[in-house]
């Protein structure tokens, strides 16, 4: 497999420390994928639709995005909101990784279009395990149309 296949994952996430631990967790996993850490909702957007400093970047759809709900700027719900409401991202994995246990975010998470919602666990080893079997599921076994 040409190296240009294999399809970023997308990690959105504020808080340096778990971006961190979620990069070592994704390291570990041992994927090809490459993994790009962006720090809030409007940076995530420009990321997708190719704009500010992510301009030049090739026009390649991430494998999956892990997105934060609790964020600056803008929030993970949001960023799902528009990402369902455009036909280009709207097959586009989106897998809630928060630290919210509440209902309601949950229940919205699932209502606008999340594939999966995963709450971040306190322990560091399960964070390491649930993030390294993430990336596993949704970078090599999960089979996405040819054009999402």
């Amino acid at each position: 497999m040409n190296p240009r296949d294999l399809r970023t994952i997308l990690l959105v996430e504020d808080s340096l420390a778990d971006a961190e631990m979620a990069l070592d967790a994704l390291a570990g996993a041992h994927l090809a994928n490459p993994v790009v850490h962006v720090e809030d909702g409007v940076d995530c957007l420009d990321y997708l639709y190719c704009r500010g400093e992510w301009a030049s970047r090739d026009p390649v759809d991430p494998a999956v995005v892990l997105l934060d709900i609790k964020m600056p700027r803008m929030s993970g719900l949001e960023v799902l909101t528009q990402l369902r409401a455009d036909d280009r991202f709207r097959r586009v994995p989106v897998v809630i990784l928060s630290s919210s246990r509440e209902e309601s975010d949950l229940a919205r998470s699932w209502d606008i279009g999340a594939n999966a919602y995963v709450i971040k666990p306190v322990d560091v080893d399960q964070f390491f395990e649930a993030v390294r079997t993430l990336g596993q599921f949704w970078a090599v076994l999960n089979q996405a149309p040819d054009h999402i």
